[in-house]
C-alpha cells in the first residue's frame, strides 16, 4: 500500500457515547472455528463469525487446503470438515497477512500433515517472533524452517513423525498453548502443556464441545494424539476484545451510558473489566448465559471517575490485548498507574508499550515506557497527531482518547483497523464518537 492510500482518522474532542451496541464477533473463536471445523467430521455451523480480515486469511488457507466452506454470509459460516487427515497440499504458500494467531496455530496442525507447505504473511506479522512455537514443535518430532531471526515465511516439512511432549511455557501464551495441543492431535501419546499463568482457553473448550477429550488441571492442560473431532454448532460472542475500546471511552466521558450486547465472558478474558472496576469504573453485567460452552452477558458501562492504580500482575494474561485503550483510561485517571510483567506487548503487532507511550507523549500525556510496562499520570490529554503503525489496537485506543482531548486526534496508518474490527467507525460514529477517515 502506497502512503497516499494509508487510512487516517480523524477525530474530534468530546462527546459522550450512548445506546446499544454489538461490536463483532470474538476474534479468536472465529479462528478456531473454522481450523478445528475443517479438522471434523461431518458439518460445522458457524453463526457470529468475524468478517475482519485475520480471520479472513483462516478461512482462506483452509479452502487452500480444500476444505469446502459456504459464506461467511451476515456471519454464518458453513464449514464441510474434512477430518483430521484430509486436508490437501495448497497449490502455493499460505498467505496469512496480519495474523499472528494463523500462523502460529497453523504451524501447530500442519505440522502433522503429509504435504510439505510454506507460510508467509505481511510486513509486519513476517517481523513477529515464532521461534516460541518453533522450539517446541521441534522436540515434538516437527520440521520447520524460519529465517535466521527466527520469523516467518515458515517451510513445514510433511510425513513427521510427532511425540507428545510436556512442556512448561516460559511465558504465558494462548497461541503457543493452542498450536502444541494441535500439535498434539497428531502425535503420538500425551502432549501436556503447562503455562505459568492462565491464558485464553477456546481451543481447550472447543476442542471438548467437538468431543475430543480434554484433561484441565489447573494451568495444565493435556490431551492423547489420535482421537475423532465431531463438527457442531458454534455460536461466536460479541468480541470482549473489541468491546474494551467502548468499555473504556464510555467510562472517561461524562455523560456516557452504553449498553453492549452478548460478549463473550470468557473468564480467561476478563482482565479489562476487572482492571478498569479496580479504577473505579461503573460496569455492570447482565443477562449472564452460556452459549456453546462460552459464558456470555450484557455489559451496561456508565461515566466514572477512574483512579490510576497498579495493575496486579495476574490480571496481565487475562487483558493482554486491551492493554492500548487501558493506556487511554489510565491517562485519563487522577493519579498514577504502573504495569509491569508486560513485556509480551513488545512483540505484538507494534512494541504496544513503546508505540503507545510515544503517542500520548504527544498528547501531553506524561507516559513513561519501562522494560516491562509502562508509568502513567493522569491529566490532561492535548490534541495532535499520532502514529498507529498500522496496529488496529493501537488505532481504535487514540480513538477513544479524543473523548477527553482538548481539540483533534489524527491517527496515521489505520487500514489494520480492519483486521478485527470491520465497520469501527461507523459503530462507535453511531455511538457518539466525532470520528472521519481520510486517505
Amino acid at each position: 500500500m502506497s502512503k497516499n492510500d494509508e487510512l487516517r482518522f480523524i477525530v474530534n474532542p468530546g462527546g459522550a457515547l450512548t445506546g446499544r451496541l454489538r461490536v463483532p464477533g470474538d476474534k479468536s473463536i472465529s479462528h478456531r472455528s473454522i481450523m478445528l471445523g475443517s479438522l471434523a467430521e461431518g458439518e460445522t455451523g458457524v453463526s457470529g463469525f468475524l468478517e475482519g480480515e485475520d480471520s479472513l486469511a483462516t478461512l482462506s488457507a483452509f479452502r487452500a487446503m480444500g476444505v469446502q466452506i459456504e459464506g461467511p454470509d451476515a456471519g454464518r459460516v458453513r464449514i464441510q470438515g474434512v477430518g483430521l487427515h484430509g486436508l490437501k497440499a495448497p497449490a502455493d504458500a499460505l498467505y496469512l497477512g496480519n495474523s499472528g494467531t494463523s500462523m502460529r496455530l497453523m504451524s501447530g496442525l500442519l505440522a502433522g500433515q503429509a504435504f510439505d507447505i510454506t507460510l508467509t504473511g505481511d510486513a509486519s506479522l513476517s517481523g513477529r517472533p515464532m521461534k516460541r512455537v518453533v522450539g517446541p514443535l521441534t522436540t515434538m518430532g516437527a520440521r520447520i524452517d524460519a529465517t535466521a531471526t527466527g520469523t516467518a515465511p515458515l517451510q513445514i516439512y510433511g510425513s513427521a513423525n510427532l511425540s507428545g511432549i510436556d512442556y512448561m511455557m516460559p511465558v504465558a501464551s494462548a497461541q503457543v498453548k493452542s498450536s502444541l495441543l494441535l500439535a498434539g492431535l497428531y502425535a503420538s501419546g500425551r502432549t501436556c502443556v503447562s503455562e505459568p499463568a492462565p491464558t485464553r482457553d477456546h481451543t481447550e473448550r472447543m476442542l471438548t464441545g467437538m468431543g475430543y477429550a480434554v484433561q484441565r488441571k489447573g494451568n495444565r492442560v493435556c490431551l492423547e494424539g489420535g482421537g475423532v473431532l465431531r463438527g457442531i454448532a458454534i455460536d461466536i460472542p460479541a468480541d470482549i476484545s473489541s468491546a474494551a475500546f467502548f468499555l473504556v471511552g464510555a467510562s472517561i466521558a461524562p455523560g456516557s451510558e452504553l449498553m453492549l450486547e452478548h460478549v463473550g465472558m470468557n473468564p480467561t478474558r476478563t482482565g479489562i473489566i476487572d482492571i478498569l472496576r479496580r479504577m473505579g469504573a461503573d460496569i455492570t453485567v447482565m443477562n449472564e448465559q452460556d452459549v456453546g460452552g462460552e459464558p456470555v452477558a450484557d455489559l451496561r458501562v456508565k461515566s466514572a471517575q477512574l483512579n490510576g492504580i497498579e495493575i496486579p500482575p495476574e490480571l496481565v494474561p487475562l487483558a493482554i490485548d486491551e492493554f492500548p485503550v487501558i493506556f487511554v483510561a489510565a491517562a485519563c485517571a487522577q493519579g498514577r498507574t504502573v504495569l509491569t510483567g508486560a513485556e509480551e506487548l513488545r512483540v505484538k503487532e507494534s512494541d504496544r508499550i513503546q508505540v503507545m507511550a510515544d503517542g500520548l507523549q504527544s498528547l501531553g500525556v506524561n507516559a513513561q515506557a519501562t522494560a516491562d510496562g509502562m508509568i502513567i499520570e493522569g491529566g490532561p490529554v492535548g490534541a495532535g497527531c499520532v502514529d498507529s503503525h498500522g496496529d488496529h489496537r493501537i488505532a481504535m485506543a487514540f480513538s477513544m482518547a479524543a473523548l477527553r482531548a482538548s481539540g483533534n486526534i489524527e491517527i496515521n496508518n489505520c487500514t489494520n483497523v480492519n483486521t478485527s474490527f470491520p465497520g469501527f467507525v461507523e459503530q462507535a460514529g453511531r455511538a457518539g464518537l466525532g470520528i472521519n477517515t481520510r486517505k
